[in-house]
């Protein structure tokens, strides 16, 4: 019974003491200039060259009370799924099938830093 024990203490502690990787804001931001950027603008401020003829205007990702009203999760699932999935524009593009993983992750980073 004891050995079980310390087996379990010593998987609980490798979990524990492995850090997950911290996404990384360059390479997100490299990301979002390739697929984002056209509509959202290079900073996110939503004046991107196509965002003259859209229809409702992009959002501003460098907005502060935007940035605080959203989670990480909405955010990329409005990435991922596009505007409809969450009730917003259609005209947002879904891109789930280009940006996963690490990609989403960075790209999440980026947006999370416009309001620094």
């Amino acid at each position: 019974m004891r050995k079980i024990s310390l087996l379990a203490a010593a998987a609980a502690l490798c979990v524990i003491a492995v850090p997950a990787q911290a996404a990384d804001v360059e390479a997100g931001k490299a990301k979002f200039q390739q697929f984002c950027a056209t509509c959202h603008g290079a900073t996110g401020h939503g004046d991107g060259p196509a965002a003259a003829a859209l229809k409702p205007k992009p959002r501003p990702l460098d907005d502060p009370e935007w940035q605080a009203s959203v989670d990480d999760a909405h955010i990329k699932k409005v990435i991922t799924e596009g505007g409809p999935a969450v009730g917003l524009s259609p005209m947002m593009t879904a891109w789930g099938h280009a940006l996963k993983g690490d990609d989403l992750d960075n790209v999440v980073a980026y947006i999370r830093s416009l309001d620094d």
